[in-house]
């Protein structure tokens, strides 16, 4: 097919807007799929995507309407998954930006929008569930007319559940978008905006040829990490796989290769081929680079090698799951996952617990930190537990994020007050009609936890958040330890900042006593920070009544008793094991 008959665009939107559905109705007009096999959300293959309705992997699929070839890739919404977003921007000439007609422009809209820019891509403004009784179309479509300085005549209405309007965007696609710019005939380029591993087939790469073609049994070469396989079967995703023989320039489709893992294949690698070798990648993208880190162990020690297997499966599809071994002196052997944020880990862990049957203690998340040495050596760490003696300590940098919040004007001052709060910056506030944008700099690592549920009840559920890593910045940070009957229990350790270190104390180790079950000897909790407590809580003995079956006679009889019991306790003391549930080190996770 000519090069000037395809047209390469991806959706974008806040997460929730009606990017899947819009996509399942796309493809049902162009009659990509069959009316029988039609669902919805059809793209959504996994499980978890279908349950919380949210789009997790980004999907490719090639439709064909008025003799073009039209390839979507329907893109993920939530801020956690923004590196999806930003790689099939690469391969992609045009976009469709979807705003919900009744909640308008939110915070991921514009950080989409932003990126898609960058790009340098064509947008096409649509304007969705205009058949709900809370939409306002004069209203959303004035906003994004503010944001993009378009015409109203350029936004286009639909309700993409009933399928009005729908036929127009596909119009728009062929009419506005353009076609792909050919680059150099005579190398192979490719770039790869996904990649993952299948159980049968070994390592499936999701590419876009920006020049060449690459050809059944091909030999193939990444110029990113040199690795070098065989192209086993190319094709296109109708959106299952087709094999079409070969993939030409301009065109997206798959690759079935021979690698073992797709960390031979990453995400922004450029693909060559050894008929028309090319010495030039593609301008990349950066490596993914987690920051927020947990640990996950099993509940009984001997599960510890099927959970190293089942990350392992799981990291071969998932470029951005960084993990290493780690040794717990209360929890046993485990592993240590970087995720890119707090969804990504909700996900990671329930794709363990159900597709693997796996029972797991998370430790609470924390972000990774940057310490000087007193003699001038910079080490990482991703836990508390791993920090060095205070005394050889320089300074300790933590990651600080930029981040915008998109809110109606009514709730300005609860939102500013939360930033505060978290130890954040407010930096600049402008409006875009009736909602403020309020953008800030803040630590991330008071932004872990429960930012975003604070966040969505102090707006009554119409804020929305978006952020980036920005940089690292020297604080007084303190490492809070907790003990427990004297013993310190390093998987409860965290970092703090010193001026909140005495209410974090007090609050987690007041959770602390009602979690850990009393015991039959009185035990301490406390919470230090180096050498010195800043809190204490205590968990009563259970009494058991040793002078119960006494009845009459000398007292002294029943002292003696009390007495012994007494001393038996304090032995307990002295010998007694806590055993410390699993809940415990969920405490973090929820802050009042």
């Amino acid at each position: 097919m000519s090069v000037n008959m395809i047209r390469n665009f991806c959706i974008i939107a806040h997460i929730d807007h009606g990017k899947s559905t819009l996509a399942d109705r796309m493809m049902e007009i162009t009659s990509t799929v069959q009316q029988r096999d039609m669902k919805s959300q059809l793209l959504d293959s996994m499980e978890l995507e279908r349950e919380k309705g949210i789009t997790i992997k980004l999907t490719p699929v090639r439709m064909n309407f008025r003799g073009h070839e039209l390839n979507l890739i329907d893109t993920p919404g939530h801020v956690d998954f923004s590196y999806e977003v930003s790689r099939s921007l690469q391969a992609c000439e045009g976009a469709i930006l979807v705003v919900d007609a009744s909640q308008g422009i939110q915070a991921q809209t514009l950080a989409n929008v932003y990126l898609a820019m960058a790009a340098d891509l064509t947008i096409i403004p649509v304007l969705n569930k205009i058949d709900l009784p809370a939409a306002d179309v004069p209203r959303v479509s004035a906003e994004i007319i503010n944001l993009l300085g378009c015409d109203e005549s350029d936004i286009i209405k639909i309700s993409a559940k009933t399928g009005e309007g729908v036929e127009s965007v596909l119009d728009a696609v062929v009419d506005r978008i353009p076609g792909p710019v050919v680059a150099d005939e005579n190398v192979t380029k490719a770039l790869i905006f996904d990649s993952y591993y299948d159980d049968y087939r070994g390592v499936v790469l999701y590419v876009r040829i920006f020049s060449g073609s690459i050809s059944r049994s091909d030999t193939i070469e990444m110029l990113g990490t040199k690795a070098s396989g065989q192209a086993l079967e190319v094709g296109s995703l109708n959106p299952g796989m087709s094999p079409t023989g070969e993939l030409s320039t301009g065109q997206i489709g798959y690759i079935v290769t021979n690698l073992h893992t797709t960390r031979d294949a990453r995400v922004g690698d450029t693909v060559t081929t050894s008929r028309r070798r090319s010495t030039e990648p593609l301008p990349g993208y950066k490596l993914i680079k987690p920051f927020v880190y947990a640990g996950f162990f099993p509940t009984s020690n001997d599960e510890y090698q099927d959970l190293k297997d089942a990350i392992e499966k799981l990291s071969l599809s998932d470029s951005a799951l960084q993990f290493e071994p780690e040794n717990s002196p209360v929890l046993g052997y485990g592993v240590r996952i970087g995720f890119l944020g707090l969804l990504h880990m909700d996900i990671i862990r329930e794709r363990l617990e159900r597709e693997y049957n796996l029972d797991l203690v998370v430790t609470n998340p924390s972000t990774d930190y940057q310490v000087t040495l007193a003699d001038g050596e910079e080490i990482d760490i991703k836990s508390a537990s791993d920090l060095p003696d205070m005394s050889k300590i320089k300074e300790i940098r933590e990651p600080w994020i930029k981040g915008e919040i998109v809110v109606p004007t009514d709730y300005i001052g609860g939102v500013i007050q939360l930033i505060v709060a978290k130890r954040g910056i407010q930096k600049n506030l402008s409006y875009i009609d009736e909602r403020a944008l309020i953008s800030f700099e803040a630590p991330l690592a008071n932004l872990l936890t429960d930012f975003y549920d604070q966040l969505k009840s102090s707006t009554s559920g119409y804020g929305s958040f978006n952020y980036e890593l920005d940089d690292y910045r020297a604080e007084d940070l303190v490492r809070v330890d907790f003990y427990v009957a004297g013993e310190i229990v390093d998987a409860l350790s965290v970092m703090a900042h010193r001026s909140e270190a005495q209410y974090l104390g007090r609050e987690t180790v007041r959770k602390l006593k009602d979690v850990i079950p009393r015991q039959n000897f009185q035990v301490a909790l406390q919470a230090a920070i180096g050498g010195k407590f800043i809190a204490r809580e205590d968990l009563s003995a259970f009494r058991k009544d040793v002078t119960g079956y006494l009845y009459g006679g000398d007292v002294s009889r029943k002292k003696k008793l009390l007495a012994k019991q007494a001393k038996g306790k304090k032995r307990m003391k002295r010998f007694g094991k806590v055993d410390i549930p699993s809940e415990a080190f969920m405490v973090m996770l929820k802050r009042d």
